[in-house]
């Protein structure tokens, strides 16, 4: 169904970009302005929302759907859902927690439907101390190529795998925001946590230069 809201959204922010300059965005306001601005009537508030968001959302969507054009529809849903459900945001958590919840819901419901077989990466034995060593390897790298190095690796991970390393690696989400989301308890989410950056350990291990590597190891053997 085509309501008013979704003809907004589709034609003014996902089809024309940002409706927001780079100026208007280093003056912008917190997001419960915005929110209840909203509230109030203002449906050009949400763009604010929409802009400051929709690169992530995507990008988590990307992360557990693994394709763009089904991703660009989980993202377009879930601002379709945040949107009729704004009032229902009571700021127990921040909103950030609460739309990345929002949309891990619908793409679990999203998976559901593709009933798509998922890709896995088995888990060496590397202990803790290994997956910090790699994750100070990744430190001694350019923070762009830092990114790209990860995202590329984390592109290759299941689903879940990869929406949990994206809001730890790039929005270096807390344990209890990352539980929030994906409604669990914390010391669950940091055993899950650790699970998936031995998997992307094993991926990294084939993409960083082993010298970097071997660097790390030697300098924390003792």
């Amino acid at each position: 169904m085509v309501t008013p809201f979704s003809k907004y959204f589709f034609s003014r922010v996902v089809t024309k970009g940002s409706l927001v300059s780079s100026k208007e965005q280093m003056t912008i306001k917190n997001d419960q302005y915005y929110i209840t601005k909203v509230l109030e009537g203002d449906t050009n508030a949400f763009a604010v929302l929409v802009d400051r968001y929709k690169d992530l959302i995507f990008t988590l969507a990307l992360r557990m759907i693994k394709n763009r054009e089904e991703a660009e529809e989980v993202s377009q849903d879930t601002f379709i859902k945040v949107y009729k459900k704004l009032s229902k945001f009571k700021g127990d958590s921040k909103f950030s927690t609460w739309i990345y919840k929002v949309t891990y819901n619908t793409c679990l419901d999203k998976l559901k439907k593709l009933k798509r077989t998922q890709n896995t990466v088995a888990i060496d034995e590397y202990t803790a101390h290994q997956v910090k060593t790699f994750d100070n390897a990744l430190e001694a790298l350019e923070t762009a190529e830092r990114k790209e190095t990860i995202r590329d690796c984390i592109s290759l991970l299941p689903s879940e795998d990869g929406f949990l390393l994206t809001l730890y690696y790039f929005e270096e989400q807390s344990l209890e925001e990352i539980a929030k989301v994906v409604n669990l308890k914390p010391n669950n989410v940091k055993v899950k946590l650790f699970r998936s950056r031995k998997k992307l350990t094993t991926i990294l291990r084939t993409r960083l230069d082993p010298e970097v590597i071997e660097s790390y190891e030697m300098s924390h053997e003792k």
